[in-house]
């Protein structure tokens, strides 16, 4: 009797992943493994093994993939300040490939001949798992059974899995769709699908306290960064896992983070959201103020541009692709001296700057100050400004004369 083919199955025992196995088992003469990346999800991981088995999984690999996730996924992006519409920051983007990278190796060791993923056929999960998969493993099939089967709504889903008697972490009255790894958590679906409804802080936060109920004192925070890597907290030395943790504890206790967008999905549609990213604004906002201190004004500038570029490739799913690697290039150069200490003040959702230092500072109190100076000859900004303003006055000249 030959042996079944099998099929790698991106699982995180959420309402999709946990009904797929079974559908999997009832549709596809497949062997299922079931593959959960651990990304900072918690006490989320902890009955993965018993439930993938249960349902029908042959094996299941839990894999920590937490420090990958932060230091080629997070920081490369946080180093390019990406920031996908000026708020999302693309906590489940970069998720995504991280994990689909990991299917790919253990689909090699299985020797399996295909991946399946539980994303829908109307988000950008479903983009950014191919893509990923595809970049890295081509001869690969894969499934998404969302464009497949007969099920159509979070509803029916819901129906699938009490008839199997398969536990969810859901119900019909509590349906928001929920992603959390490390960096953020996600909240979609529900009474958010209104863009009127004013999200319902006090039951949805699970990483912070609304602002309202943050302390009515400011807490000051001091992040030290080298060539624009965060390295230590008030004077802490942290490895990148414990850092971001420090940082989402800090955050959180002072209700900074939260994201509600309305944004554009590749797939052509709007959605609405709201993240929880305390440790990742503190960082973005830091990062930010020390290159206002470091970089140059053509660098930062043209830096803008390549940060909205970098988001979009990012949200896009082109993660393995030859220009954000190129971009990353340029980003790691310009990166070379933001090296130094930032201090915010932290204070009901507010996270505000509160100085910076450096060693490659480029700004001079000597030039810049506004009393007496010996450095600086006022003077010499007169024919700066008649050069830069020659090509206006030839053109004012001209129009009067055509007049």
């Amino acid at each position: 009797m030959s042996k079944k083919e099998k099929v790698i199955l991106a699982y995180s025992g959420g309402l999709d992943t946990s009904i797929i196995i079974p559908w999997l088992k009832e549709n596809y003469d497949y062997e299922v493994i079931a593959v959960a990346g651990d990304l900072g999800q918690g006490e989320e991981l902890e009955p993965l093994k018993e439930k993938a088995i249960k349902t029908g999984a042959s094996k299941i690999y839990i894999e920590d993939i937490r420090e990958e996730f932060v230091t080629d996924f997070i920081f490369p992006t946080l180093k390019a300040g990406a920031v996908y519409e000026g708020k999302y920051l693309l906590g489940t983007s970069f998720a995504r490939p991280c994990i689909a990278k990991r299917l790919v190796e253990i689909a090699e060791k299985e020797g399996a001949v295909a991946i399946c993923h539980g994303a829908t056929g109307k988000g950008n999960d479903q983009v950014r798992f191919e893509l990923t998969i595809k970049a890295l493993a081509p001869h690969l099939k894969i499934i998404a059974p969302w464009r497949i089967w007969d099920i159509k709504s979070r509803d029916d889903a819901i129906d699938y899995a009490q008839a199997r008697n398969i536990p969810i972490p859901v119900t019909k009255k509590d349906n928001y769709s929920m992603d959390r790894n490390l960096w953020h958590l996600s909240h979609e679906g529900s009474d958010l699908e209104e863009p009127w409804n004013e999200p319902q802080y006090d039951k949805m936060l699970k990483l912070m306290v609304p602002p309202e109920k943050a302390p009515d004192q400011p807490t000051y925070v001091e992040i030290c960064f080298e060539q624009g890597i965060p390295k230590k907290v008030n004077g802490q030395e942290y490895d990148p896992i414990t850092l971001i943790e420090v940082l989402n504890k800090l955050g959180g206790e002072n209700g900074v983070g939260i994201a509600d967008i309305v944004e554009n999905r590749l797939v052509g549609m709007k959605s609405r959201g709201v993240y929880e990213t305390p440790g990742g604004t503190i960082l973005y906002t830091a990062h930010r103020e020390l290159e206002y201190l470091t970089l140059d004004r053509q660098t930062l500038h043209y830096k803008e541009m390549i940060a909205t570029k970098f988001a979009e490739l990012v949200y896009d799913g082109n993660w393995y692709t030859p220009l954000r690697e190129a971009l990353s290039a340029f980003v790691d150069s310009t990166q070379q001296t933001v090296t130094g200490t930032v201090r915010l003040k932290l204070y009901k959702g507010n996270c505000m700057p509160a100085g910076t230092k450096s060693d490659y500072s480029l700004y001079s109190e000597e030039i810049a100050t506004f009393g007496r100076d010996e450095v600086y000859n006022q003077k010499d900004a007169e024919g700066f400004i008649n050069l830069f303003g020659l090509p206006l006055k030839v053109r004012a000249m001209v129009m009067k004369k055509n007049k």
